[in-house]
C-alpha cells in the first residue's frame, strides 16, 4: 500500500521516516506531539491539536487512541477542562509504584532520577506495580524526596493470590505478595453465591476461611475505599502438598499454562524426526556422542564427543535444534518468550516449551535420531581454540550418562557393565584429558573460581522435606562445564566477527563504590587487591589464591563475591568479568533459555548469508517491578529500563533497541524465576524446621545487616535471623566496612564468617521466616562467645579465627541461591517461649534484608558467572535508638538532692550549696560549650563549689542557659540550697550561678551515652 499524500506540517515530523516504516498510514509521532505542545506553551484542546497537526477526520479515532496511550504512559495529562498538558510543565513525575510490606512505598521514576518516597497515606490509593503521576512535596529527614500521588495512570493488578479471612462478618483476602499491603474486601454477594448448595455451572466452590484463593479485583483502591474483589479460583488449603508452588506461580505472575494456539501447534508437530527434516544437514550418526546430566534430569539439550587429533583435540558439542520447530511468529514462540526460561521448583518444573518438545522431540534421548546445531572445535594441547565451525546436523546419542557414573568410571571406583557404556569409555577418557587441558587454560586465563556448596532436598511421601543433603560436585560436572564454555565462547566470537547483533551474557566488574568498600575491608586484614581503579579477573583470582589456605578464607571469599555485579543479557558486548572472556553468550540450552534460542536463530541467519532481526515482541516485554538497591540507594538497574524509553531514530538504532528490550526482558524473567524458586524453597525449609523448634545448632554468620545477623546452619543448610535485640545487653551498631555488629559499650563483635551456636525459636509458615537466638550458657557457651571474645580493637589486627572448611562442590547450585529468611512478628507458642523480661523483637522491614544466601560453612556463594551481590541495607541505630529517629539516648547520672535537715544546717552556717558535677551527658552538651569558648565567654572551667552570688556578674551567668539538660537537676539542687537569710540580690542570682558552676565540669567531662 502506497503512502498517502501528507501535508508539509505532517512531513515536518522529525520521526516521519520511522512512522512510515511502521504504519501504512502514519500518524504524528509521540515525539512530534510532545514537541507541538511544548511550542504552544499552554494547555491545548484535542480539537486544536488536531488542527495544528493537520489530522484528517478519518484519522481522528486512531489519533485519539495514540493520545490515550500517551496518557497511560504518563507522557500526557488532561486537566479539569479536558485540555492536554505536559506533566513536566506542572511538575509531575511519571513512574512505577513499588510497595513495601510496612505500608509505605516508592515511585521509581521513568527518567531514572532518584525515587520518590510515598508515605502510607499515599499508598492507600495505589497497589504495588501501578503506574502513576506524582508531585514532589519535600524532603524527609533522611534526605529522600517525598511525593504525593496525583493520578493513577495504569493498574498492574487484576488477579491477586491470597488467603481468605473473616472478621465481624466481613470477608477479605490478604495477598501473599507482602508488597500489596491492603486487604481486598470480598463483594457481599460472594458469600451467598459460594454457600449455595446447587451451584451453577462454572460457579466458585464454597469458600472457607484460611483457604488460598485467586481474587479478581473489580474495584481498585481509592483515597477513601479499599480494593474490592471476587474469588475467581479456590486453590485449596494453605498446607496442602504443592500449594507453595501454586502460590509462587501466581504471586510472581509466572505463565504455567500454554495458550490453546500453542497447544494446537504442538499437536501438529510430528512425534519423530522425518526424512525431510534432515535435508541439508551433516550426518554425525557415526560419532559416539553421549549426554551427561544429573540423575533427575529429564531434558537433555547437549551431547559431547572428543577425539585426539595430532597433538591437539577435536571437540564436538551438539545442541538440540529447537529453532527448527519453534519459528518466529508462532504461538509457541510467543509463549516461550513470555516465560523466558524454564523454572525448576523442587519436585516440579515449569518448562519453557511443551513437554512434547522439551522432553521429547528436542531432548537428546539415547538411540533416537535428533536434529542439532553443532559447534565443531579444534583445540591445541595448550587449551587454545584454534578453529571452529557451526553447522546443522543430525545424530544419535549413544548413551544417557550421569555425572556420578562418569566420575566413577574415570576415577576407577567402578567399571561400566553395559555394552554401550563399555564402548564409550575410551571417548570419555579422552574427554577427561581434554578437560584437564582446558582447566589449565582456565587457570592461565585467571578466571574467578569461587567454591560453593549445592544442596538437594529429599522429600517424603507427603511432598515435604525429609532431609537436605549437599551435592558433591566432581570433575564430571566440570568436564561438561568446560565443554559448554568453549561452545559459548565460539558462538559469541562467530556472531561478533560477522557483525550480527545478538544477546551477550554480560558480567561487569565491581562498581567504584563497591570496590572502595572491598579495599577498606581488606585493609583490616593487611591485604589489598591489584588493578588500581579497574581491577580485572586476574587480580581477583590472584587474591583468592593468596588467601585460600587462611582460616578466614571463606569470609574473604564471600566479601569479594559480593563486590561483583549481577550478570545480565545485553546486545552490547562488555565481556564477562568472572569468566575472563572478552565475549560470551549462551548457546547451549535452547530448551530452557530463550536467549539461547535467539542465538541459534542468529547463527543460522549468518550461515544463510542473512541478518536476523527479532520482531513482534514489544507487547510481551516484561518490565521488572522491584528496584534493586545499589550503592545504598534505591535505583532502577540497567535491566529495569523500559523498551519505550529506548531511542529509535534510525533503522540501526531501532534494531539495537529491540535487542536491548528483549535482553532486559530475559534478564527480568530470569530474576523472576529465581525469586519464585527462592520463595518455594524458603517455605519448604520453614515447614521442615517447624518441627525442630527448641533444638540447638552450630552455624556460621552468613550475612550482617543493621537489624541483626543471619546464620547458616552447618548440617541443615537452612538460614535464619538472630535479631539485634538478641545479641546481648548492649547497643549494637552495624559496621558495613568490617561486616560486623559491634557492641557500643562492651566492644563485642559479631562478624561475617564467625561461628556461633543458636537455638531455633520460631518458624513462621505465613512469611517463610526462621528466627534464632544465641546460645551462651552451658555446653554451647564457649562456641557462642567466640565472636565476643575479641573486642573491636582486636579485629584490627586480624579477623576472628574461623574453622577451616572443606572445598565446596561447585558453582551455581540452588543451595547457594536460597532466599534470606525475613522476620515477622512472633506469635503463638514462640512468643511464650521468650523470657518475660525480654520483649519479642520488633517486625523487620523486608527491604533491609539481603537477597542472597551465601551458604553454610562448606561454601559461600553462587557461581562467579551469575553473581547476585547482596543488597546494602540502610544504616540505622538499634535497637532503642531506632525508635527515636536514630538519636542515641544520653546516659545521665542523677544528682541526689540534699535533705531538708542538711539544707537547714547549711543555711544556719551561711554555707553556699555544694553542687556535684554531672557525669557523662550527651555529646550535644559539648556543642554549646565549644561555642561559648569560641566567643570568649568560657575561658576556664568553673569550680565545683558555687561562688557567692554577689560576686558573679549577670554576663558570666548567661552560658548556663545553653547547658544540656543533664545539668538541670544540679541547678535545681542549688536553688533549693540557697540560704533564706541571704540578701535579695543573692537569692536572685544564686540559681544561675549554681547552675553555671555545676554545668561547667559536666560540659568538659561529658561523653555520648
Amino acid at each position: 500500500m502506497s503512502t498517502p499524500k501528507l501535508s508539509k506540517v505532517r512531513r515536518r515530523d522529525p520521526f516521519f521516516e520511522r512512522e512510515v516504516q511502521k504504519y501504512p498510514s502514519p500518524l504524528p509521532s509521540r515525539e512530534y506531539i510532545t514537541l507541538t505542545l511544548e511550542e504552544q506553551g499552554r494547555p491545548v484542546s484535542v480539537e486544536h491539536l488536531c488542527t495544528l497537526l493537520d489530522i484528517a477526520p478519518f484519522e481522528r479515532d486512531l489519533f485519539e487512541r495514540r493520545l490515550r496511550a500517551m496518557e497511560r504512559e504518563g507522557e500526557l495529562l488532561r486537566n479539569r477542562k479536558g485540555a492536554l498538558i505536559l506533566p513536566e510543565k506542572v511538575d509531575l513525575i511519571p513512574g512505577r509504584v513499588i510497595g513495601h510490606p510496612d505500608g509505605y512505598g516508592f515511585l521509581v521514576t521513568d527518567d531514572q532520577s532518584d525515587d520518590l518516597y510515598l508515605e502510607p497515606k499515599q499508598m492507600d490509593r495505589v497497589l504495588h506495580g501501578d503506574r502513576a503521576l506524582a508531585r514532589v512535596t519535600g524532603v524527609d529527614r533522611r534526605g529522600r524526596r517525598e511525593g504525593a500521588i496525583v493520578e493513577v495512570l495504569e493498574r498492574a493488578n487484576s488477579l491477586v493470590v491470597g488467603r481468605v479471612f473473616e472478621e465481624h462478618g466481613v470477608r477479605f483476602v490478604v495477598p501473599e505478595n507482602r508488597r500489596i499491603n491492603q486487604k481486598i474486601l470480598l463483594a457481599p454477594e460472594e458469600k451467598a453465591e459460594g454457600a449455595k448448595k446447587g451451584k451453577k455451572r462454572g460457579a466458585v466452590p464454597e469458600i472457607r476461611t484460611g483457604q488460598v484463593v485467586v481474587v479478581e479485583i473489580i474495584e481498585q483502591p481509592t483515597r477513601y475505599t479499599q480494593p474490592i474483589g471476587r474469588v475467581k479460583e479456590v486453590l485449596g488449603n494453605y498446607a496442602d502438598p504443592g500449594m507453595e508452588i501454586e502460590i509462587a506461580l501466581r504471586k510472581h505472575d509466572l505463565p504455567f499454562d500454554f495458550s490453546p494456539e500453542a497447544e494446537a501447534e504442538t499437536k501438529a508437530i510430528p512425534d519423530t524426526v522425518r526424512k525431510v527434516d534432515t535435508a541439508g544437514r551433516e550426518d554425525l550418526t557415526h560419532l559416539p556422542l553421549v549426554t551427561i546430566d544429573g540423575e533427575t534430569a529429564r531434558d537433555f539439550d547437549d551431547a559431547v564427543f572428543a577425539e585426539k587429533v595430532g597433538r591437539g583435540y577435536r571437540l564436538v558439542v551438539a545442541i538440540a535444534d529447537v529453532s527448527h520447530y519453534v519459528k518466529p511468529g508462532m504461538a509457541l514462540d510467543h509463549d516461550a518468550f513470555s516465560r523466558g526460561n524454564s523454572v525448576y521448583f523442587p519436585r516440579r518444573v515449569i518448562p519453557m516449551l511443551p513437554e512434547k518438545l522439551s522432553n521429547g522431540l528436542c531432548s537428546l534421548n539415547p538411540d533416537v535420531i535428533r536434529l542439532s546445531m553443532v559447534c565443531d572445535m579444534q583445540i591445541t594441547s595448550a587449551g587454545r581454540i584454534k578453529e571452529y565451525r557451526f553447522y546443522p546436523a543430525v545424530f544419535r546419542s549413544r548413551a544417557r550418562l550421569t555425572y556420578t557414573q562418569v566420575w566413577n568410571w574415570i576415577s576407577g571406583a567402578a567399571q561400566p557393565e553395559a555394552d554401550a557404556h563399555v564402548a564409550v569409555l575410551p571417548h570419555l577418557q579422552t574427554l577427561y584429558k581434554l578437560f584437564q587441558v582446558l582447566s589449565k587454560a582456565r587457570d592461565q586465563r585467571a578466571a574467578i573460581d569461587f567454591e560453593t556448596t549445592e544442596t538437594q532436598m529429599v522429600f517424603n511421601d507427603q511432598g515435604k522435606i525429609d532431609t537436605i543433603i549437599p551435592v558433591i560436585r566432581n570433575d564430571a560436572h566440570k568436564l561438561i562445564e568446560e565443554c559448554m564454555l568453549a561452545a559459548n565462547v565460539c558462538a559469541a566470537n562467530f556472531l561478533e566477527e560477522h557483525k550480527q547483533t545478538c544477546l551477550y551474557r554480560v558480567h561487569q566488574g565491581p562498581t567504584p563504590e563497591k570496590l572502595e568498600a572491598l579495599r577498606d575491608f581488606l585493609k583490616e586484614f593487611g591485604l589489598s587487591i591489584g588493578g588500581g581503579d579497574a581491577p580485572g579477573a586476574r587480580d581477583y583470582a590472584e587474591l583468592l589464591d593468596k588467601v585460600k589456605d587462611r582460616p578466614d578464607a571463606p569470609l574473604l571469599q564471600t566479601v569479594m563475591l559480593r563486590s561483583l555485579r549481577q550478570a545480565i543479557y545485553s546486545p552490547d558486548n562488555l565481556g564477562h568479568f568472572g569468566l575472563a572472556y572478552e565475549a560470551y553468550t549462551h548457546f547451549t540450552s535452547p530448551i530452557r533459555r530463550y536467549p539461547d534460542l535467539l542465538v541459534h536463530r542468529a547463527i543460522k541467519a549468518v550461515l544463510a548469508g542473512q541478518r536476523y532481526k527479532p520482531e513482534g515482541y514489544q507487547d510481551l516485554i516484561l518490565i521488572p517491578e522491584k528496584p534493586f538497591k545499589r550503592n545504598g540507594a534505591q535505583q532502577r538497574p540497567a535491566e529495569a529500563k523500559t523498551a519505550k524509553a529506548l531511542p529509535a531514530e534510525t533503522p540501526k538504532d531501532k534494531d539495537h533497541a529491540n535487542w536491548e528490550s528483549i535482553g532486559l526482558h530475559c534478564s527480568a524473567t530470569e530474576r523472576r524465576a529465581d525469586e519464585a524458586t527462592r520463595d518455594v524453597e524458603n517455605w519448604l525449609k520453614c515447614f521442615y524446621m517447624k518441627e525442630r523448634i527448641g533444638e540447638v545448632f552450630d552455624g556460621t554468620i552468613s550475612t550482617v545487616v543493621p537489624f541483626g545477623i543471619f546464620v547458616a546452619l552447618d548440617e541443615v543448610y537452612v538460614e535464619g535471623l538472630v535479631h539485634v535485640s538478641e545479641l546481648g545487653e548492649d547497643y549494637f551498631h552495624h559496621d558495613p566496612v568490617k561486616h560486623a555488629m559491634v557492641g557500643e559499650r562492651s566492644g563485642v563483635s559479631y562478624r561475617l564468617g564467625g561461628r556461633v551456636k543458636v537455638k531455633l525459636v520460631r518458624a513462621d509458615l505465613e512469611s517463610g521466616k526462621v528466627d534464632f537466638v544465641l546460645v551462651k550458657d552451658g555446653a554451647g557457651g564457649r562456641a557462642a562467645r567466640r565472636n565476643e571474645a575479641a573486642p573491636a580493637r582486636d579485629e584490627e589486627r586480624h579477623a576472628a579465627p574461623v574453622a577451616p572448611r572443606g572445598k565446596g562442590s561447585g558453582k551455581g547450585g540452588k543451595g547457594g541461591k536460597a532466599a534470606p529468611v525475613v522476620r515477622a512478628e512472633a506469635r503463638g507458642p514462640v512468643a511464650k517461649a521468650r523470657p518475660a523480661s525480654r520483649p519479642a523483637p520488633r517486625p523487620v522491614a523486608d527491604e533491609d534484608r539481603p537477597t542472597t544466601y551465601f551458604g553454610p560453612p562448606q561454601g559461600t556463594a553462587s557461581g562467579a558467572g551469575d553473581t547476585i551481590p547482596a543488597v546494602p541495607a540502610r544504616r540505622r541505630k538499634a535497637p532503642v535508638a531506632a525508635l527515636l529517629g536514630g538519636v542515641p539516648l544520653p546516659r545521665v547520672e542523677e544528682v541526689p538532692v540534699p535533705s531538708a535537715a542538711k539544707r537547714s544546717k547549711d543555711a544556719e552556717e551561711g554555707k553556699p550549696a555544694k553542687a556535684k558535677p554531672a557525669k557523662p551527658a550527651t555529646a550535644a552538651a559539648k556543642k554549646p560549650a565549644a561555642k561559648a569558648k569560641a566567643d570568649g565567654k568560657a575561658k576556664k572551667a568553673a569550680p565545683a563549689r558555687a561562688k557567692p552570688a554577689g560576686k558573679v556578674s549577670a554576663k558570666a551567668a548567661k552560658p548556663a542557659k545553653s547547658v544540656t539538660k543533664a545539668a538541670q537537676p544540679v541547678a535545681k539542687a542549688a536553688v533549693q540550697a540557697t540560704p533564706k537569710a541571704a540578701p535579695k540580690a543573692a537569692r536572685k542570682t544564686a540559681p544561675k550561678t549554681a547552675g553555671k558552676a555545676a554545668a561547667k565540669p559536666a560540659v568538659k567531662r561529658t561523653k555520648a551515652g
